[in-house]
């Protein structure tokens, strides 16, 4: 008795899919696994060679409706998988396919033919069981290359009568089992256009992503943190244009120490993009902190409707945002926005992700490379302080001796005196180099001129630092020249002085000089308060070794900021700067350190 029961037809996968399937239904549906075209043919019912001869007499009356309900579901079923399905002749010439095959242009469907023709040869020269043969896969574009195929050919065999077998040309069977020809094929064709389109996206990417990473030594080591930043930043924009054709975007980078998200790249957004603070929080910071307190890329299809959007471009309908990882580690996060609604797809957000691992990885590499210079400065000049500090000891020694034996000789006396003090000076500025950041250079002698500089007098300058050597050094040495300073110990305070003089509650600044590194607020943050209030007023970043772990420089740069002062540095270079600020500073609307 036929098993009237519902069919469910697996196609390929592993065997036990189908067993899984068939507990999770029950008993009410019988579940079939077809691995192969044969098998594909003949689950719908019966012997392959009976349903081939069905398969010729449904073509025969093709254009009249069947009342066979085997012949009905088989058509249904092959209609409805989403591919193209042939039965074809050893030659290739089809015996029945479906509306899918047919709706393929006549050019193609004429290499098709050939196809399935060289397929069965193929699958004939292999010999043994059919069912057990792999099917043979071919690419097949369309004539005018819009479109791309894949064809799998399978075999379908029936047995060959003992009267015809000596006069098959196919090879022997295997020991144990029945000598079989292929003389039908089933050829199943997958439109695989939009795959292979995102593949070679992909692979595009990841070409794009090899040359972000690649940091030729030559070239890196002659330049300054600003001009590495701004080689990423013209690379990141110019993939994320050519490749993802993303017009407007910005990227972001996590501050550990106050969850904030940092601004680092724009292109294409307004100014007021950044006009508020955005936190690595799941609730109240918009897409950007949700994406960077969990880890998830989101798109948003119609900004109007979701509550989480927070507005970027102006008149902006849909955004994609995906994290930047470092390895597990979310660094940041990078936002797409259009004007359009629902302009991204899933493949986007999956292409954006592929770049945004890029990104992280660049802009790791170039921490990495400030960091190990640092680090470097460091341990070269306290090496150097150790290792010439024994020499310099045995100098103050010898002239020791030579002052108690030439006492009675005055002449004599002070040119050792003279080479005594030397010695000390080269002592203090060793430990000078060897504190790093904590320190300027040639400070005793930039605090020894106290005569007035016409470029400075009466001049306001406000500078902010949390060393209070450093502020008090670089305070000093400005009001000896006819400064009038305003000192700060950190950013907030900074501000707040800014603030002040834009109220008109004190006299407005004609400098900021800030360190970049301080507790609470920032430089980028005092830099971006003195645009605010002022927008000709110049500014100058300073920075122990190049470090800026809040990327203050490269934001900076974006707005006007050509270079930053890298501690310890000269104190005379930073007067010069402060000439040169105040004196040509208001031209352009900012002046920076170089």
């Amino acid at each position: 008795m036929s098993d009237a029961r519902p069919k469910i037809l697996i196609v390929g996968g592993p065997e036990d899919s189908a067993a899984d399937i068939q507990r999770a239904v029950g008993e009410g549906f019988q579940v079939v696994h077809a691995p192969q075209g044969a098998a594909l043919l003949s689950a719908v019912g019966g012997d392959p060679s009976s349903l081939v001869g069905s398969l010729e007499e449904l073509l025969a009356r093709k254009n009249q409706p069947t009342t066979d309900p085997k012949q009905a579901w088989a058509v249904a079923l092959l209609n409805a998988i989403g591919e193209g399905a042939c039965l074809a002749r050893a030659d290739g010439e089809p015996i029945w396919s479906n509306d899918f095959y047919m709706g393929i242009d006549e050019d193609t469907r004429h290499r098709l033919k050939a196809v399935a023709a060289e397929g069965a040869a193929w699958l004939n020269e292999q010999g043994g069981n059919a069912e057990s043969m792999p099917a043979r896969r071919f690419d097949i574009p369309s004539p005018d290359g819009s479109r791309l195929f894949e064809v799998l050919v399978s075999s379908v065999a029936a047995r060959v009568p003992a009267s015809v077998q000596g006069a098959t040309s196919a090879p022997p069977a295997k020991p144990g089992q029945p000598k079989q020809v292929v003389d039908h094929v089933a050829v199943v064709v997958r439109d695989v256009t939009a795959a292979n389109r995102t593949r070679m996206r992909i692979d595009a990417i990841d070409r794009a992503g090899s040359e972000l990473v690649r940091l030729e030594a030559t070239t890196i080591r002659k330049m300054n943190v600003i001009e590495r930043l701004k080689l990423l930043e013209t690379k990141v924009v110019r993939f994320s244009r050519d490749l993802l054709h993303f017009d407007h975007f910005g990227i972001r980078l996590l501050d550990e120490r106050t969850a904030k998200l940092e601004l680092v790249m724009a292109h294409g957004l307004p100014s007021e993009y950044d006009a508020f603070d955005i936190y690595a929080r799941a609730d109240g910071n918009g897409i950007s902190g949700y994406v960077a307190a969990t880890g998830q890329s989101y798109i948003c299809h119609d900004a109007q409707r979701d509550d989480l959007f927070l507005p970027g471009v102006h008149g902006a309908r849909s955004s994609l945002t995906v994290p930047l990882r470092l390895h597990d580690k979310v660094i940041g996060i990078m936002n797409v926005e259009s004007q359009q609604p629902h302009a991204f797809s899933d493949d986007d957000r999956q292409l954006a992700e592929i770049f945004a691992r890029n990104v992280a990885l660049a802009v790791h590499m170039l921490d990495l490379l400030v960091v190990e210079r640092t680090e470097t400065n460091q341990t070269i000049s306290g090496r150097m302080s150790h290792e010439l500090s024994e020499p310099l000891a045995d100098i103050l020694h010898e002239v020791e001796v030579l002052k108690r034996r030439i006492a009675a000789e005055p002449e004599m006396s002070s040119h050792v005196t003279k080479i005594q003090a030397d010695v000390e000076a080269i002592r203090r500025r060793l430990q000078d180099v060897a504190a790093g950041p904590t320190s300027l250079l040639g400070a005793e002698k930039a605090l020894a001129v106290k005569t007035i500089d016409p470029d400075l007098a009466q001049r306001h300058v406000l500078i902010a630092d949390d060393q209070p050597k450093i502020r008090r050094i670089i305070g000093d040495v400005l009001r000896n020249r006819g400064c009038t300073v305003v000192i700060t110990e950190d950013g907030a305070q900074a501000i707040t002085e800014l603030e002040k003089s834009a109220r008109g509650e004190a006299p407005m600044f004609d400098l900021v000089v800030s360190d970049i590194k301080m507790p609470d607020r920032n430089g980028y943050e005092v830099f971006a308060a003195a645009r605010r209030i002022k927008p000709e007023l110049p500014v100058i970043l300073m920075t122990g070794f190049g470090y800026d772990p809040h990327h203050s420089i490269v934001r900076a740069s974006q707005e006007g900021l050509q270079d930053v002062l890298y501690k310890p540095f000269q104190v005379e270079q930073l007067v010069e700067l402060v000439r040169k600020a105040l004196k040509f500073g208001g031209r352009d609307g900012i002046t920076a350190a170089s």
